[in-house]
């Protein structure tokens, strides 16, 4: 029903700025998951229960929703109906930001891919709070992606730590866990962040920082799929040396290698084109780091493929957000439900 009659008139609708679409679901979520009641029943029905425990954290199932598709957690009840198992907010910056200009996404169809140059639009980490604070949230696992704002110099590591250290501190009471996101391609600079030695500054600090903040609660890192094997090794360290017990592979690419039809669309690709670059770098992951937990993003549109990142790269918890896009809203409880069989790494 979806595939056949929805997908193919939202996208007759929007055909010149794809992000109206996205708007439209997220107030839609939003609206359904109002009546708190109705959102708590719809998820009993929807969520498949695959429970895994990690880092202190009970994850109904393995299927999250990637950051970038709510970024201003305005939709959470309305996705928890969805049968997602933990949902991630943001990115979120310091700053309220716009964005770059629009249009910043562009559909490819016969890709099943979307490229995006969004540059982290968002209402900033107060905006963020407040409305956290006034729509509450679902009894899953929330995490915060957390990135630098676009005002702030990225060759300033003190002025970095700062901008990323309020956005911490603003939203740690409201999420499970928190991710450096230092991969996205659209903020001049960011990237830079994985190198190895100012990785290190920062996540040293935020370390160091949030033990003032109350409870534990994990950080993560984001990484780019554009890595080489030795950078991620670089970041590897970093984790191990700052005590960072998870990592998120990967965010968009800038590569276009193996599209059929080329384009010109600046930002990062997302969905099928993106899938072997994110199964290579979560099994190299897992292969020079057991213990971390992987959380896999990229390229999940079946059960299949769910299941090549779990069981063949390692990945201990996936993401969807461009899958959602082409399959629907029954693809979280689809691709949970195919998980079930398959034992969880860890529990």
């Amino acid at each position: 029903m979806y595939t056949r009659v929805v997908r193919p008139l939202l996208f007759s609708l929007s055909t010149e700025d794809p992000e109206r679409t996205h708007e439209w679901a997220i107030q839609l979520l939003h609206y359904l998951g109002k009546p708190h009641w109705l959102a708590k029943a719809t998820a009993s029905l929807m969520t498949v229960q695959d429970p895994v425990d990690l880092l202190g954290l009970h994850f109904p199932n393995r299927v999250g929703l990637a950051a970038g598709f709510d970024k201003n957690a305005q939709a959470l009840w309305g996705l928890w109906a969805l049968g997602f198992g933990f949902l991630e907010v943001g990115t979120v910056t310091a700053q309220e930001q716009p964005g770059n200009p629009r249009p910043r996404i562009w559909r490819l169809p016969e890709e099943e891919a979307l490229i995006n140059a969004m540059g982290f639009n968002n209402h900033g980490a107060t905006g963020v709070a407040r409305t956290l604070a006034s729509l509450g949230r679902p009894s899953i696992p929330i995490g915060i992606s957390l990135g630098k704002s676009m005002a702030v110099p990225p060759e300033n590591m003190e002025a970095v730590v700062e901008d990323y250290w309020f956005s911490l501190w603003k939203l740690y009471p409201f999420g499970d866990y928190f991710v450096i996101n230092v991969s996205s391609p659209n903020t001049p600079g960011l990237r830079g962040l994985q190198d190895k030695t100012q990785l290190a500054m920062l996540v040293q600090e935020l370390q160091l920082r949030k033990a003032s903040l109350g409870k534990p609660k994990p950080i993560f890192i984001k990484i780019s799929p554009d890595l080489t094997m030795e950078a991620i090794n670089d970041i590897l360290q970093v984790c191990c040396d700052c005590e960072i017990p998870g990592i998120i592979a990967t965010n968009t690419t800038t590569s276009r290698t193996g599209l059929r039809n080329t384009t010109n669309a600046p930002g990062g690709l997302s969905g099928r084109p993106l899938a072997d670059m994110a199964l290579s770098a979560v099994h190299h992951i897992r292969r020079q780091a057991p213990n971390l937990i992987i959380i896999g993003v990229g390229g999940i549109f079946t059960v299949d493929d769910a299941r090549r990142m779990v069981e063949m790269a390692g990945a201990d918890l996936i993401q969807l957000y461009t899958g959602l896009v082409y399959e629907g809203p029954m693809l979280p409880h689809r691709i949970a439900r195919g998980l079930r069989s398959i034992p969880a790494r860890r529990g």
